[in-house]
């Protein structure tokens, strides 16, 4: 059972490429960290966001995924100069990750280079992977991040490329309903860029509670017209 008041990370990366579905980091290295901090099931706003030099080329199917390029990572910093602040934000702390094993061999992997030993990251944090709760939720269904967020009618048309600030954000949100019941299932946010994630970790999700029924006037029925209109127009 999950401990609602208990530091939770939603974590997502970006990398080079993979190798195969077994051992996907060989060969292969992080090149972005995003993470989003979630204390008594809100969003604190401390979040933790780098892009990782990785000293080798970026797979040409892994640019296509994420759209960062090998002259973007050319002025950024190295794992090992970012290291001793990424655990300490991770550490001691609910790792929720989509897909875990992905993400934590990566990160282990990173760790294991820099200690010259093999390095195990679960030892440092409970890790909680959302793909498996997903299955449990949507057998035989089709779980993935965008397929999740249309699930659970969270906007994210500006998902356009992955990014690992954006994907933790909607990932955080998705969490939080797959864990709860309490919490509303539409998030129409205005999010336009991913110069916005920064401030999106202060959006706070209300908890259901009981309300005085107050009828629209006339404008706010003109603005749901109009409203409902771009949705038809969108389909």
């Amino acid at each position: 059972m999950t401990n609602n008041k208990k530091r939770t990370i939603v974590l997502d990366t970006e990398t080079t490429g993979m190798n195969n579905f077994k051992k996907p980091f060989i060969n292969h290295r992080i090149i972005e960290i995003g993470a989003v901090e979630i204390i008594n099931r809100r969003f604190t706003g401390n979040n933790f966001h780098v892009y990782i030099q990785p000293n080798r080329s970026i797979d040409s199917e892994a640019f296509k995924i994420h759209g960062i390029s090998n002259n973007f990572l050319l002025d950024k910093p190295l794992f090992k100069n970012i290291a001793k602040k990424f655990f300490k934000y991770i550490q001691n702390s609910q790792l929720v990750i989509h897909n875990a094993s992905f993400d934590i061999g990566f990160i282990n992997q990173e760790f294991s280079l820099l200690k010259n030993q093999v390095i195990d990251i679960s030892k440092f944090c409970y890790i909680i992977d959302t793909l498996k709760i997903a299955r449990k939720l949507f057998p035989g269904k089709k779980n993935t991040l965008d397929a999740l967020c249309n699930r659970y009618k969270i906007k994210n048309s500006h998902r356009v490329l992955h990014g690992a600030l954006l994907d933790s954000f909607l990932l955080g949100k998705l969490y939080l309903l797959m864990t709860s019941g309490q919490e509303s299932m539409s998030f129409y946010n205005d999010i336009e860029n991913i110069k916005n994630f920064e401030s999106c970790g202060k959006l706070i999700i209300n908890k259901k509670k009981s309300l005085k029924i107050l009828k629209a006037n006339s404008e706010e029925l003109k603005l749901h017209t109009k409203y409902i209109n771009y949705i038809k127009a969108r389909k």
